[in-house]
């Protein structure tokens, strides 16, 4: 698709300032920024202590445009819920509820309250910030990677495969009315996604790729061209569920080596080629598992 085409269908409306405290090339930024383009001033977030917490600058400069309120980590969508409750009693049927956190805090101590949530079909948008710390979505650490937290090997140091927790499988296991991927290098399927989101009442979730240049260990320059990478390479696949039954991929993954991938940052630099292929059998069992859910629609 064409950058004209494309911004054609990005809407003009700036609701995060200039002025944040991200870093150069920060996927959270962009990706932010993308989810209120398509929500519009009629949001309110909250969110839990981390990132966001101070990318967004202090009050009451804050770069946000929109109401944001912070809570302890893993309550966000409990707050969420609580506002909405809030919000509906006083007639305020218009107002998006937007829960924002962070993969590590939301498939966490964030699960509990998100399946709470997703149980009573709260109307809520919960969108998990992924910056991937680990290799595959949902995955806490990846295995041999430059980290201070290191999972996925054995009392000997040796790699085994850990699929990590599958966030949107658990929440189409809830039957929800939506829930779906995307990634900041897709701007047109993140903000489609975030609009059918939108007009949808229940709880909607969105888990949005947004790389980390610092934690990745790569240059600001290169953040869209290795989500963009981690789509072709089925690292992390594009999908939508709704009712948690009808299952689409939403653009085509023509399945590229994930070596490549995984040499661009810097935070694999200890892999051995043993441990690529380990990791390259592990995308591809996945990808298979994902591929007959969409055939199957279940």
């Amino acid at each position: 698709m064409s950058q004209s085409a494309i911004k054609d269908r990005i809407p003009s409306g700036e609701w995060l300032a200039s002025g944040h405290l991200a870093c150069p090339g920060c996927g959270g930024s962009i990706a932010m920024r993308l989810v209120l383009k398509a929500l519009g001033p009629e949001t309110l977030i909250t969110s839990p202590a981390y990132a966001w917490t101070i990318l967004a600058g202090p009050e009451p400069r804050s770069s946000l445009r929109v109401p944001h309120l912070r809570v302890r980590p893993g309550a966000a969508a409990a707050a969420a819920s609580g506002i909405r409750a809030a919000l509906d009693e006083c007639g305020d049927r218009e107002t998006t509820v937007l829960a924002w956190e962070e993969a590590g805090d939301m498939s966490s101590a964030g699960l509990q309250a998100l399946s709470d949530a997703a149980e009573r079909n709260e109307d809520i948008l919960y969108v998990c910030h992924d910056a991937g710390a680990g290799l595959i979505a949902g995955n806490p650490c990846p295995p041999a990677a430059s980290l201070e937290t290191r999972a996925g090997v054995d009392s000997s140091g040796a790699p085994m495969p850990h699929a990590g927790k599958d966030l949107i499988g658990i929440l189409a296991a809830h039957r929800i009315p939506y829930a779906a991927s995307s990634t900041v290098a897709h701007p047109g399927d993140l903000i489609e996604k975030v609009q059918k989101a939108r007009a949808i009442r229940g709880t909607r979730f969105l888990q949005i790729l947004a790389p980390c240049p610092p934690g990745w260990k790569v240059s600001s320059h290169e953040t869209i061209e290795l989500a963009r990478q981690a789509v072709r390479t089925r690292v992390f696949p594009l999908f939508e569920v709704e009712n948690g039954q009808r299952w689409r991929f939403t653009t085509d993954h023509p399945g590229d080596p994930v070596e490549p991938y995984l040499r661009r940052q810097g935070r694999f630099g200890a892999l051995t080629p043993a441990q690529v292929r380990l990791l390259q059998s592990e995308v591809d069992a996945r990808w298979e598992r994902l591929k007959r859910r969409v055939e199957a629609g279940v």
